[in-house]
């Protein structure tokens, strides 16, 4: 028996998505050829942008798909600070993707999170006018806090700063609107929520006019190039509907199935990273004396499925920068470990876990 608690780096493929998937695969035209074998392959695609666009509350011109989330978010930031050089300054919540912090090395500047990873909205001032983008993640990838996007948004918009959200780890957990975001900018990536790898989706609000980060056709609204992958597409707004659909009732699920990951946690030692108030699928604990990669190697072992912070940092040593940022030690940060829940998590889940976490803490403990 193997339990996955690793849905936060993947999600399995949603039969609905798989559904989409393989029927789209018998459609092989480019989307761009003019002839009646392009351009069924071209109404195949335009309907899976309104269906995806149907899904968050977007207009499916705001639509450009992607390769994932980690490119979108490039071009969400690349492509403003290209399309704005009157304003040559960026700024990056402390505990956003590495997609995103990276940035950093082109000199962005970075905002601060409280000691549960939170931004305070009151560090962005209304001064900052020579600022073309403010990114702040709806959901952090590793602990699970929401950010306040809103009042971030409204305090960028007040200095004529655009704003960008990372939503990645927020659609099919909390309600995801682009219109009612207040972001200008929206990530999405479709392997989070049950839809297949390699596809994603930038919302880019009307009016918003980015400059391409890469060279080429320009298929996706002049900011994306490359022949569109329709199966791809297909599969995604698939997910991304019945993910949309069913979050009201996966919410209270998911968060009780957390709740009792949490309590486990703290029964046995653990701390918990992040704060009260957070998305329903994802906990991050830490347990003293304890290294993560010894806890997950165990974990593994035993059957279960966990990984030690962001998927995106597997195999990079070192504790967390998230967990830094938001003021741990290095010891904790070094320690901790994500589980993650997602559509096909259940009550057997946390049981196993349960019945399995001491045995393997105490060899983790005896690794030392």
């Amino acid at each position: 028996m193997r339990t996955y608690l690793d849905h936060a780096a993947t999600s399995p493929l949603r039969p609905s998505a798989r559904q989409a998937l393989l029927a789209a695969l018998d459609e092989w035209g480019n989307p761009a050829s003019p002839h009646r074998t392009g351009q069924r392959a071209r109404r195949l695609l335009e309907e899976a942008r309104e269906e995806l666009a149907e899904a968050v509350g977007a207009h499916p011109s705001e639509v450009v798909f992607t390769s994932g989330g980690s490119e979108a978010n490039t071009l969400a930031l690349l492509g403003s600070r290209s399309a704005r050089p009157e304003r040559p300054r960026c700024l990056v919540s402390a505990v956003e993707h590495p997609a995103v912090l990276t940035l950093r090395a082109l000199g962005a500047e970075v905002l601060p999170v409280d000691a549960e990873g939170v931004v305070v909205p009151t560090s962005l001032t209304a001064s900052e006018d020579t600022v073309a983008v403010v990114s702040l993640m709806m959901v952090n990838n590793e602990t699970g806090a929401i950010q306040p996007i809103a009042d971030v948004a409204e305090r960028a918009h007040a200095s004529g700063a655009w704003f960008h959200s990372d939503a990645v780890q927020g659609l099919g957990h909390v309600p995801v609107r682009f219109a009612d975001t207040g972001a200008d900018l929206l990530s999405l990536s479709a392997h989070k929520i049950g839809g297949p790898v390699g596809v994603g989706a930038l919302l880019v609000r009307r009016g918003i006019r980015l400059r391409a980060a890469g060279l080429g056709g320009g298929q996706e609204g002049g900011v994306r190039s490359g022949t569109q992958t329709v199966a791809l597409a297909r599969a995604f707004a698939a997910a991304a509907t019945e993910a949309v659909a069913t979050v009201r009732q996966e919410m209270p699920r998911l968060t009780r199935l957390r709740d009792a990951i949490r309590a486990l946690v703290l029964q046995h030692g653990g701390t918990l990273n992040g704060p009260e108030r957070a998305a329903p699928h994802i906990v991050n604990a830490s347990f003293p004396g304890v290294r993560a990669q010894d806890l997950l190697l165990l974990l593994d072992e035993a059957g279960i499925d966990a990984t030690a912070g962001a998927a995106c940092r597997a195999g990079v040593r070192g504790p967390s920068e998230v967990l830094l940022a938001m003021g741990r030690d290095e010891a904790t940060a070094a320690s901790s470990v994500r589980f993650s829940l997602g559509h096909t998590s259940g009550e057997a889940d946390v049981t196993h876990l349960a019945e399995a976490l001491p045995r393997v803490l105490d060899r983790a403990r005896g690794a030392r």
